[in-house]
């Protein structure tokens, strides 16, 4: 899947649409999600272009990386989820549902969230 300059991560981070920032840094923004699943949803995005996690993981410098798990980190702390719990989701890929072609992570907590899957 080729880098779409226009998806909607993409037109947030120039600014061209507006969104409820929770952090920002050099190489991450993060910010509410439009359609909470839980009390706490923050979307968490590189500001580099990276379709994906699997993407983002062979191409991202080691500053990109360690910018995310530390956003995430912070995130966490700052949205009172830390202690409680909180579950970290990246879709990647068609079977994994991705919808926007633009390496996010969701943080869903502030609740207890139940089982991740279900077999069928």
């Amino acid at each position: 899947m080729a880098y779409d300059p226009n998806n909607i991560f993409a037109r947030i981070l120039r600014g061209e649409i507006p969104n409820s920032t929770v952090y920002e840094d050099a190489h991450v923004l993060a910010f509410k999600d439009i359609r909470p699943q839980a009390k706490v949803h923050v979307l968490v995005i590189p500001k580099g272009a990276y379709v994906s996690a699997q993407d983002f993981g062979a191409r991202a410098s080691e500053a990109e990386i360690a910018a995310m798990a530390r956003a995430i980190s912070k995130i966490a702390q700052d949205m009172d989820i830390a202690e409680s719990g909180y579950r970290l989701i990246a879709n990647t890929g068609g079977h994994g549902h991705q919808e926007v072609p633009h390496y996010h992570v969701h943080i869903l907590g502030g609740q207890p969230l139940g089982r991740m899957l279900s077999l069928p």
